[in-house]
């Protein structure tokens, strides 16, 4: 039986190169693809797959709050993280939020396979390259204590926050989530008052500093 797989990645050439590569095994099946966190939560409610392969920065919803979704209300569903960054902010909030496997983008192929693997067999996998930084946070957890601590915000916070950061609208967030426009105000208000900011350049900055969202794309 093979392992299906849910690729989640904004840029549609590198989601078909991981098709392409992945495809290549026999024991592994990509069985949809999605070009945004939101997405990549609603295939693993929709495919239930064993793996969601889970990019770290994208839009609408970034790949940390959409692992926090499926690894909490998806049962079964595992996540591997393959990112571009090797930084201990994004490694550790990425494997707060659940993940089982961490890739980076610049790893062999055979690497990502054999992470796939591991992880849905109940494993976790760390690629080489950042392995140290998980032990050295490990040691020495203080070292980033002066990051913004999105755990602060809830949830929905976090959706807004991001969608605020990306020039949204009220009324565009409200619609996205399905929510009112003075629901979505009070949000905002109920952010700048916990993080004590006071504008929308400053929640833009916090946001990218947070690893909410990335002026990368």
């Amino acid at each position: 039986m093979s392992i299906k797989i849910v690729l989640a990645d904004d840029h549609s050439i590198m989601r078909e190169g991981l098709r392409l590569l992945i495809e290549k095994h026999p024991d592994l099946e990509v069985v949809g693809e999605a070009d945004n966190g939101r997405k990549a939560v609603e295939l693993a409610h929709e495919l239930k797959p064993d793996i969601v392969v889970m990019d770290v920065s994208m839009p609408d919803l970034n790949g940390m709050e959409a692992t926090r979704q499926i690894v909490g209300k998806v049962e079964g569903v595992r996540v591997v993280a393959l990112s571009m960054h090797s930084g201990r902010e994004y490694v550790m909030d990425m494997l707060q939020a659940g993940v089982s496997g961490y890739i980076l983008k610049e790893s062999c192929p055979e690497e990502l396979a054999r992470a796939i693997r591991l992880v849905a067999a109940g494993k976790t996998c760390l690629d080489p390259e950042i392995t140290g930084v998980a032990i050295d946070t490990a040691v020495h957890p203080g070292a980033g204590a002066e990051r913004p601590r999105v755990e602060e915000l809830t949830s929905r916070e976090r959706e807004v926050l991001q969608l605020l950061a990306e020039g949204k609208t009220t009324k565009q967030i409200a619609g996205r989530l399905f929510v009112s426009t003075k629901t979505i105000d009070t949000h905002r208000r109920q952010i700048m008052k916990k993080l004590n900011l006071e504008s929308l350049p400053e929640l833009t900055k916090y946001a990218i500093r947070a690893g909410l969202t990335s002026l990368e794309g």
